[in-house]
């Protein structure tokens, strides 16, 4: 597994020492000596700095390439991945700050990866839509409505000639609305438009909780009122929580829709933290069949060419580096479903 990691070293660390400390904290190395070391092959096990790109300018540092044997990882497990690639090493002293850029996933490691519960056909077969766009819109206010001036709310909408609807990330069951009641006032409004419109429906219902049991409750009372479409909080719920509900959805014929509510307290900061395109990919592997990928235009923050970038990487089977576009590294997802990626963040110009 290949990371490039954009450092910036305290004063007086040179790049190749910050580089081999990255490489050895996500893999086999530690503070210090221990007797333990001879007996295993360190040599078989260790990351390796293979590379360092030196900054273009002051402002973007430079880039370590490192190289993680695949042995080091669970299968099947995004969270294993991310505990020993970005677990520790953020916090060395050594270094100012860190950016996870990219990551490369070797075929062999995707294959161990479920992924998407159906993918991108696979949703325009069920909803029978093709050709164009799905439209879509989130209810308003997103707090504080009843649970049946929702549904009402849900029902005009995709009367009015939507295809979804959409619960916002922190609608879950609180006091004014709880879940049960939202479910029953939605699919009642999903039934009463297809009825009227001749057309398949849906609404994502956030099935997102504080345990993974009720999360999984929520889903399965989704699936027994016969809506096409459940949804979950992926960073806030847990990469462990999200694949399972994929798991979930895939056997019992539900779309997930994932929204990416706190992606920002990681993605944002052009130094430090991880680029969304690496979310982007765990995201794939972990299970979800609509993402938000942002936008160009609209009230948040999104750059051209690296978003067309990250969405490619969601939807296509085989993406060539483009560093102009932010892909340090070709990706090939060996026939793993795409993800559809959702223009997000206030589509208002």
């Amino acid at each position: 597994i290949l990371a490039a990691f954009r450092m910036t070293p305290q004063p007086g660390v040179p790049a190749e020492e910050a580089g081999a400390a990255v490489a050895a904290e996500s893999s086999t190395g530690t503070w210090t000596t221990v007797w333990t070391d001879g007996l295993t092959s360190l040599d078989r096990y260790k990351g390796r700095c293979y590379d360092i790109e030196p900054a273009a300018c002051e402002v973007w540092k430079d880039i370590a390439y490192v190289a993680h044997p695949s042995d080091l990882f669970e299968e099947g497990s995004v969270t294993n991945l991310f505990t020993s690639i970005v677990g520790n090493v953020f916090g060395f002293k050594a270094l100012r700050a860190l950016r996870l850029e990219d990551l490369r996933i070797p075929p062999a490691y995707v294959k161990t990866f479920q992924g998407p519960p159906h993918g991108i056909q696979v949703e325009r077969d069920k909803l029978n839509k093709y050709g164009r766009p799905l439209l879509g819109c989130t209810i308003k206010p997103k707090l504080g409505l009843s649970a049946k001036n929702y549904g009402r709310a849900v029902y005009e909408c995709l009367r009015g000639g939507l295809d979804f609807t959409k619960d916002d990330e922190n609608v879950n069951s609180q006091p004014f609305m709880r879940w049960r009641d939202r479910f029953l006032f939605v699919a009642e409004a999903i039934f009463k438009s297809q009825a009227e419109t001749g057309e398949i429906k849906g609404h994502y219902l956030n099935a997102t909780a504080g345990t993974s049991e009720e999360m999984m409750k929520r889903a399965a009372c989704a699936r027994e009122l016969g809506v096409p479409i459940v949804m979950h909080d992926y960073l806030t719920g847990g990469f462990t929580a999200n694949t399972s509900l994929a798991h979930y959805c895939r056997d019992n014929g539900l779309l997930l829709h994932i929204h990416r509510a706190m992606h920002a307290v990681i993605d944002r900061q052009k130094i430090h933290g991880m680029h969304f395109r690496v979310l982007a990919k765990a995201l794939r592997s972990s299970g979800g069949d609509h993402i938000h990928a942002g936008t160009v235009v609209g009230k948040l923050e999104g750059e051209r060419d690296v978003t067309l970038g990250f969405v490619d990487l969601l939807r296509d089977d085989y993406i060539e580096k483009d560093r102009s576009r932010g892909i340090y590294f070709t990706q090939d997802w060996v026939s793993l479903p795409g993800v559809l990626p959702v223009a997000s963040g206030g589509i208002h110009v």
